[in-house]
């Protein structure tokens, strides 16, 4: 069996790539998940927040987008095996952009204890 190779390592960083250009490309949700971390990342360099500050910060960017990134893949994926409307692919959607609110309301929380101190 031939080795894991460089160019097949490479080949797999170019499939991320191109998936991370069509997701930011055809996917409306991340840009308000993008303006939204800007804001935070804005508001972190005006407070001059301390380093474990941007590190927590950075995690719940990271988990938004990727929680938003998650639900694209499952709707495209039930859009292609149910591309009838049925309960279950609808229910399966709901649920995967459930997950994204979950995310998106745990980081704002996270913003709000980090960000109101030094406002106040």
């Amino acid at each position: 069996m031939e080795p894991f190779s460089i160019r097949k390592r490479i080949k797999s960083f170019t499939y991320a790539w191109k998936g991370i250009k069509s997701f930011v490309c055809q996917e409306h949700n991340v840009w308000i998940h993008l303006t939204a971390a800007l804001l935070a990342v804005i508001a972190g360099i005006i407070f001059n927040i301390q380093r474990s500050e941007w590190i927590v910060i950075v995690i719940c960017i990271g988990m938004v987008i990727a929680a938003e990134a998650f639900n694209t893949a499952i709707e495209r994926l039930v859009n292609l095996v149910s591309p009838e409307w049925h309960p279950i692919a609808g229910e399966v959607k709901d649920i995967a952009a459930g997950a994204v609110l979950i995310c998106a309301i745990a980081a704002a929380i996270v913003g709000l204890i980090i960000f109101i101190p030094y406002i106040i």
